[in-house]
């Protein structure tokens, strides 16, 4: 592919890595080092003068250093006369911060957007938004992919005549729906109240499980509070099996540990979105890559071609 350059920021090179793979291109360097101050400085190692750019850089933890990496990683490609700055954000931590439920709060799904655009970003590729409303929040293009052929891909190894793909909450049912429809199963939801991030009740599960093969699906996973409670549900209602499955891999404090000691989850599958470290790695979990269709976006977004034809297609095995 000519007159292209992809960068990778310091959040999940390996990612990076293998969808330059992909694509065929080099993986160009970027530098960041940090002054006396604490603040931090990048350089994109490469030629980007009237090239098509591409910053691969999720929003992961620690997200304040990786997203003002991002934006001194696009502010840096326009100084340096970029034709055009594509964003490819796999996980976008921000969309949770995408409501106001409550006096005086900020919307930072929003608010972030509009730091990218004014850096310099001039079109954004995500991955699996926490809420369809955060696409509205950028005021530049978003091509927005999902994983869902690459889950679908993975489970259809599995006899799925009796399955129950269940949503958390009904707020992400839509997205469990169009998984169901994919694998050919049933979808049931359960009925969620939030207290806190890490506090919440599911009253009851909407939709039939009881000895039917159960799919948990859910955009993302972080302390897995919600997981953990939807399955103290189920065991109510008696499923015949039980598999955990989200796009974004978080685990933050202990909830890979905690979900895989439940003796009735046969296994937890996610994509590589975001870097899971090998020390917190199970014996259950299974990672899917999503770097094949995240090439194929790219490579599409720069050769002028539709990218929603991603989304109807079957993943090629």
């Amino acid at each position: 592919m000519r007159d292209i350059s992809v960068f990778s920021g310091s959040a999940h090179p390996d990612l990076a890595a293998e969808v330059c793979a992909h694509l065929g291109v080099p993986l160009s360097p970027t530098r960041v080092s940090r002054f006396a101050n604490d603040c931090l400085e990048v350089q994109l190692q490469a030629n980007c003068r009237e090239r098509d750019v591409f910053l691969i850089q999720p929003l992961v933890r620690p997200v304040q250093e990786h997203l003002v990496e991002l934006l001194l990683m696009c502010d840096a490609a326009r100084g340096a006369s970029a034709a055009r700055i594509s964003v490819v954000m796999p996980h976008y931590s921000y969309a949770r911060s995408d409501k106001k439920d409550a006096p005086r709060i900020s919307l930072g799904g929003r608010l972030v957007a509009d730091l990218m655009v004014a850096a310099g970003a001039s079109r954004v590729l995500a991955m699996t938004l926490h809420s369809p409303q955060v696409h509205g929040f950028f005021s530049v293009p978003v091509d927005h992919l999902h994983a869902r052929r690459e889950l679908a891909a993975y489970f259809r190894q599995y006899d799925l005549s009796r399955t129950t793909v269940v949503s958390p909450d009904l707020g992400n049912a839509k997205e469990a729906a169009a998984f169901a429809r994919m694998i050919g199963a049933q979808v049931a939801a359960g009925a969620k109240q939030r207290y806190a991030d890490d506090r919440v009740s599911i009253s009851s599960v909407i939709g039939e499980v009881t000895d039917r093969d159960v799919i948990v699906l859910d955009d993302e996973i972080a302390k897995g509070s919600t997981v953990l409670e939807l399955l103290d549900r189920l065991r109510e209602l008696g499923p015949r099996s039980i598999r955990v499955a989200c796009t974004h891999g978080l685990f933050a404090a202990g909830a890979l540990k905690r979900i895989g000691e439940q003796p009735d989850v046969l296994e937890i599958v996610c994509t590589n979105t975001v870097p899971v470290p090998e020390e917190e790695r199970t014996e259950k979990l299974r990672i899917l890559s999503i770097a094949p269709a995240l090439a194929e976006a790219v490579r599409r977004i720069h050769n002028g071609e539709s990218v929603s034809a991603l989304f109807d297609a079957p993943r090629s095995e």
